[in-house]
């Protein structure tokens, strides 16, 4: 039976929301085609009409999982537009996301499987974190692209050192002090900006 345009676009637009999910909770290797495809409610032979390799599959896979993390952290910044960078550490932060691995953060979940990918894969990974950078400095202040790398770092390794470490509440520890030292930054940026405001006045 021959598929509609219609229904093939939506056959791949559930594969790439499927494989973006089981690659995080997986990895790119710890899935194959077949049970990644049966994931999506397919056969397996469809895979190859949708994509030309599992390389371009992981590509657009990475580029939706960052997507849908990004749209997040913007969720939750909007949600509170006085103080962002607090919200967004309070959802990024929390032992709820740290026990999200299908949902939860790509860089975190595929950092290391993404260091032994090709050169399109990295691209996909790096303008994903390149849009992290710019909405975290956007919460901290215009000139502080470096403390931004600093505090996105901070976010990634405590997330990171949360999923590996078996005690619960050495966990909770990396998550709550990451979350505490982020957001004394915005903290700092707020009493420095009132520190600024009656020298201008003089």
């Amino acid at each position: 039976m021959r598929v509609s345009r219609r229904q093939a676009a939506e056959n791949r637009e559930r594969v790439i929301e499927t494989a973006s999910r089981l690659f995080r909770e997986n990895g790119f290797d710890g899935i194959g085609l077949k049970d990644l495809m049966a994931g999506a409610g397919l056969t397996q032979g469809g895979f190859y009409k949708q994509f030309a390799s599992k390389d371009e599959l992981v590509t657009v896979a990475t580029r939706r999982a960052l997507e849908s993390v990004s749209e997040r952290w913007s969720k939750a910044a909007a949600a509170r537009p006085d103080d962002s960078l607090r919200a967004v550490c309070e959802f990024y932060l929390s032992q709820g996301h740290s026990a999200e691995r299908a949902d939860g953060c790509p860089i975190v979940a595929l950092g290391s499987d993404a260091a032994r990918q090709g050169p399109e894969v990295k691209a996909a990974f790096e303008a994903g974190m390149l849009g992290y950078l710019d909405m975290v400095t956007g919460w901290l202040g215009e000139g502080r692209e470096d403390e931004a790398m600093v505090t996105l770092s901070t976010m990634v390794g405590a997330l990171l050192l949360s999923r590996i470490v078996n005690d619960e509440t050495l966990a909770g520890r990396f998550l709550e002090t990451a979350a505490a030292s982020v957001a004394g930054k915005d903290v700092r940026r707020q009493s420095d900006a009132a520190d600024d405001r009656p020298e201008r006045m003089q």
